[in-house]
């Protein structure tokens, strides 16, 4: 059985800038990009696993979705894509200041929004696998776990694709499986002690988790429930990124907060901005290596 939803949505939006937060690596099991631009999701939510997909229409956009998670996901697909984010408001504020660099930015990235997923466990999740660690390693172990616990996706989606284990499955990976998908023992015992918690529907629990930071919390609040003030303090990047965007040259953390303060509501938005039309500055130094715990 598919369902089927379809809705108007003004303005510009960029369907790759709202959703391609939620990609973890080029070969996640639980997403795809189509070949005509629309976008695939597997996910697992509070009704059961389903795969959406999201596509432009004439006025809006269009969604399908199946499995029994399917009327759950059409329910929640235009916020999914940002329609009820407010981008207004950073342009409101950008004018007041008279900031050319920030309207610079918004110019720069007409399309972008910050949806949500309702999928608070999820995003953890991945998130804490990203603790700490360069994109490969974690888009690794969630590939591989995903690929070992997920079960395949319905729908008509290509065989490899996964749905997210739900929460006691997480709980339940055994070490070896652990230890078998190149991820650090620290982040295994940090999903299990939250798997022992029921987050969904309740953020503001994430800072009172062990081994949740500051960093973890505000990706999860981000992507999980739209919040566009959300600043993730402790990136390896950002503060460079958002520097050298802003004012020219890279800062700290303190630096970072002192340059987003005059948009506050905003700020996760800006960040958004920054990577996206500032881009990355001259990477200085060695990179981060690629551990693997496979070969320990």
């Amino acid at each position: 059985m598919t369902d089927r939803r379809a809705w108007s949505q003004p303005g510009a939006v960029s369907l790759s800038a709202v959703l391609g937060v939620h990609r973890r690596g080029k070969g996640d099991p639980a997403y795809r990009v189509a070949q005509d631009g629309s976008i695939w999701r597997a996910v697992h939510t509070p009704e059961g696993p389903g795969t959406i997909t999201v596509a432009r229409a004439a006025d809006g956009f269009a969604a399908r979705a199946w499995g029994p998670g399917a009327e759950w996901l059409l329910r929640g697909a235009p916020d999914l894509v940002g329609a009820s984010d407010e981008p207004e408001g950073l342009e409101k504020l950008a004018d007041a200041a008279d900031d050319r660099v920030v309207r610079r930015l918004i110019a720069g990235a007409p399309g972008l929004r910050i949806g949500r997923t309702g999928l608070v466990w999820e995003t953890l999740v991945a998130t804490i696998m990203e603790q700490k660690v360069v994109g490969t390693e974690a888009y690794r172990g969630w590939r591989y776990l995903l690929t070992r616990y997920g079960e395949p996706a319905p729908g008509p989606v290509p065989a490899d694709m996964r749905v997210p284990p739900p929460r006691e499955v997480w709980r339940d990976i055994t070490e070896s499986d652990w230890h078998r998908s190149g991820l650090e023992p620290v982040r295994m015992r940090t999903i299990r002690a939250a798997a022992a918690v029921d987050v969904e529907g309740k953020a503001d629990v994430l800072a009172g988790l062990r081994g949740v930071g500051p960093w973890t919390a505000a990706h999860v609040r981000a992507r999980a429930l739209g919040d566009a003030d959300a600043v993730p303090v402790g990136d390896y990047h950002t503060p460079s990124v958002v520097g050298t965007a802003l004012s020219g040259h890279r800062v700290d953390d303190a630096g970072m907060l002192d340059l987003l303060e005059p948009y506050r509501g905003h700020r996760y938005r800006l960040i958004r901005l920054c990577e996206i039309v500032g881009g990355m500055p001259e990477r200085r130094g060695p990179r981060m290596s690629v551990r693997d715990y496979r070969d320990f």
